[in-house]
């Protein structure tokens, strides 16, 4: 029987989007849906990127996607002292600061322009299936209700997926690795704005703020906290507010966007394809948990995913066996980095303050080269191993 769709994606964000690119890119005829009516909106994130990836996954921003470029990190420990990081060091979140959407609409448009079909307001139901196989989706759009028949369903639904779900994957979260988050867009704020600022300790239990700049007087002031560390659905704006009076630069700031939400801080999962099914970006829990950044792992595995869709397609062959192309590609990329970093996310959340004063002062004190758990913990081991008794494993 003749399909509507060699692909169908679910969710046109980044990891959407890139999936959707790189297989039309490369033969596959692709359809991504959107439950929305505007692509990137409403925006859910942080906003900071890192160039250092741009090219891997044949990204070239525009003008429009660039709010702001920075030259790097600041690390600040409870008692206010900082550790500077270079763009080059400070990762995958820090160096430029986007318009998020402006950015989605960017990806979006490049996948439109391989060759992918876009649909907007227009939701997954429920996965069609031929025993365990999936062989499509139920969609509603303004047009009413139809199934589209396709190889294989792409679940990049993000943090709240429900597609893969549907398959029978298990992308449940216990509440340890969940982040919810507050943040308001700023104005009228003093700030350092050639740097992006974390901010560390028990103002943000279990995660951390941060001060991401969109202009010289604007800035993305957000928390992030464990969900397991909340008492009440409003602790999150509550410990940021608190935050913002306390700190002379940002007190006469005035709101002019809230953003909230959740992001996912979970270890790897166990399996992110099936027949007729794959897992990409949030909705495949593909998020680095530490920062809760995940627009770069997003684009990263979209690019794998949607090469290894493009070759199922010329096969004919969207079995597990043959997506199982794809779970290895990303785990190839991104797994030892992901467990490495979630171990990590494990023993940070039980630091107290005083630990992370002596961390930030040790690492002005030695340097590091590199901004990565290891490179770390191997700086601070070599001068104060007491420091990092705790983070053996990891070493």
């Amino acid at each position: 029987m003749k399909r509507d769709y060699d692909v169908v994606v679910v969710g046109a964000g980044p990891a959407g989007s890139m999936t959707a690119k790189w297989a039309a890119k490369n033969g596959a005829k692709v359809l991504m849906i959107e439950k929305r009516q505007e692509i990137g909106s409403p925006v859910r994130c942080g906003e900071g990127i890192s160039r250092s990836w741009h090219d891997s996954v044949g990204l070239k921003l525009d003008k429009k996607s660039v709010a702001w470029e920075v030259k790097g990190a600041k690390i600040v420990s409870p008692n206010g002292s900082s550790f500077l990081l270079s763009e080059k060091m400070a990762g995958d979140e820090v160096g430029i600061v986007i318009d998020r959407v402006f950015f989605d609409k960017l990806l979006a448009r490049d996948a439109i322009k391989a060759g992918s079909d876009l649909q907007l307001k227009t939701s997954a139901t429920k996965l069609l299936k031929e025993g365990d196989k999936v062989v499509g989706v139920r969609v509603k759009s303004m047009e009413g209700t139809r199934d589209i028949t396709c190889g294989c369903v792409v679940a990049a639904d993000g943090f709240e997926s429900q597609v893969g779900r549907w398959a029978g994957i298990d992308t449940s979260l216990a509440p340890r690795d969940i982040t919810s988050c507050f943040q308001y867009r700023l104005t009228n704020i003093d700030q350092d704005y050639d740097y992006c600022e974390f901010v560390l300790g028990s103002k943000a239990p279990g995660g951390y703020i941060w001060i991401f700049p969109k202009n010289k007087d604007t800035a993305n002031v957000g928390m992030g906290m464990q969900l397991s560390k909340l008492s009440g659905p409003a602790d999150v704006k509550k410990h940021l507010d608190k935050f913002i009076q306390g700190d002379p630069r940002l007190r006469k700031g005035r709101p002019l966007e809230l953003v909230s939400g959740a992001v996912s801080i979970c270890a790897p999962i166990e399996k992110t394809v099936g027949d007729g099914i794959l897992l990409v970006g949030d909705a495949a829990r593909q998020i680095d948990p530490i920062t809760g950044g995940g627009i770069s792992n997003s684009c990263k595995a979209g690019k794998v995913a949607g090469e290894v869709l493009a070759k199922a397609a010329k096969a004919n062959d969207f079995s597990e066996k043959s997506l199982t192309r794809y779970e290895n590609g990303w785990r190839d990329l991104l797994e030892n980095n992901l467990y490495r970093n979630w171990l990590a996310k494990e023993k940070l959340v039980t630091l107290s303050d005083e630990t992370f004063d002596k961390i930030i002062a040790t690492l002005n004190e030695v340097g590091v080269d590199k901004m990565s758990t290891f490179a770390i913990l191997k700086a601070i081991e070599a001068k104060y191993p007491e420091l990092v008794k705790e983070f053996q494993d990891l070493l």
